[in-house]
């Protein structure tokens, strides 16, 4: 028994990392050709939606894909990818004010979705644990702990006035405020999030989906994060509607149910997100900016460098 998840063998590391790479492959291929991005998001989830989700992600299934935020995270994670194509392949849109306001909203609005359902999952009272709509949850502190570090979270989404689309082939949509100290928050509050509300899911809706976007930004794209985020989650929630089974019979990795486990892991959550509040804050003042208006990084090494990878012409 391990301190997060259950004991797995070789066979389920080796199908771990190969959702890891599958999503960050599909998401270069998405990423970098126009028709791959058309494809991959508004053709093959309309077929999906007619002819397969209306069977495998019924209402009240076995495997709990029919629930209300599978299929509002599944088409608010379409309609970001739908909008940032948009807003990269339309040359006049990415120039009007009004449509950068679209990124950090559908951000926000994901983000906010993810802390009703903690707080849902806390209003449960399942104090020992139990399967409601046939996944397994355990209400406690964690919940709401976890739930105000994601309203933490949306509050120091800054800088999207700087939004612009690389000059490169890929033309990116590039976020160059959105540093790294915002993505590891993020990081450490979504997977928290995964791990109190789809807890048996979360090794890979948790650790592998969050590595396939954070890897890319790092070290493939840099800048490009929040359009990482958009592809590999559509990715992976159209995959875990189409085959609902994956996570529960085909690879299953069972966390511990541990409480000490789920309450360390919002902590370091709340702690994340509570100090990049107070350390933006500061900056904000310092530098006296206006948060709605200005970008808060420019400063910075990590700013520098992705304004400098996207703004030559490839």
């Amino acid at each position: 028994m391990g301190i997060l998840y259950e004991s797995t063998d070789l066979v389920g590391w080796g199908i771990w990392f190969f959702v890891l790479f599958s999503l960050m492959a599909f998401n270069e291929f998405s990423r970098t050709t126009k028709w791959g991005g058309i494809t991959l998001f508004l053709i093959v989830p309309i077929i999906l939606t007619i002819f397969v989700w209306p069977t495998t992600a019924a209402p009240g299934n076995e495997y709990g894909t029919g629930t209300w935020f599978n299929w509002v995270k599944t088409y608010s994670a379409l309609a970001g990818c739908l909008g940032f194509m948009a807003i990269r392949y339309i040359p006049s849109l990415a120039k009007k004010k009004w449509v950068l306001w679209f990124p950090p909203a559908i951000l926000a609005l994901n983000i906010l979705e993810a802390c009703i359902r903690d707080f849902q999952v806390f209003a449960y009272g399942v104090w020992e644990g139990a399967y409601i709509d046939h996944l397994w949850v355990m209400s406690g502190p964690w919940n709401i702990m976890n739930g105000i570090a994601g309203l933490l979270n949306i509050i120091v989404i800054c800088g999207w006035t700087g939004i612009f689309v690389s000059k490169d082939k890929s033309k990116d949509m590039i976020w160059p405020d959105m540093i790294w100290p915002w993505i590891i928050a993020y990081d450490l509050w979504n997977f928290a999030y995964t791990y109190n509300c789809i807890a048996d899911h979360s090794f890979y809706c948790g650790l592998a989906l969050l590595l396939s976007c954070t890897i890319p930004t790092f070290f493939i794209k840099k800048g490009a994060w929040l359009q990482h985020r958009a592809h590999t989650l559509a990715l992976w929630i159209m995959f875990v509607m189409t085959v609902p089974a994956f996570a529960d019979r085909i690879a299953p990795v069972p966390t511990t149910h541990n409480p000490t486990a789920f309450f360390v892991v919002s902590l370091l959550s709340l702690l994340a997100n509570s100090a990049l509040v107070v350390y933006q804050f500061y900056r904000i003042r310092k530098r006296k900016l206006h948060p709605l208006k200005d970008e808060i990084y420019t400063d910075t090494k990590a700013y520098k460098k992705a304004m400098e990878e996207n703004t030559v012409a490839v």
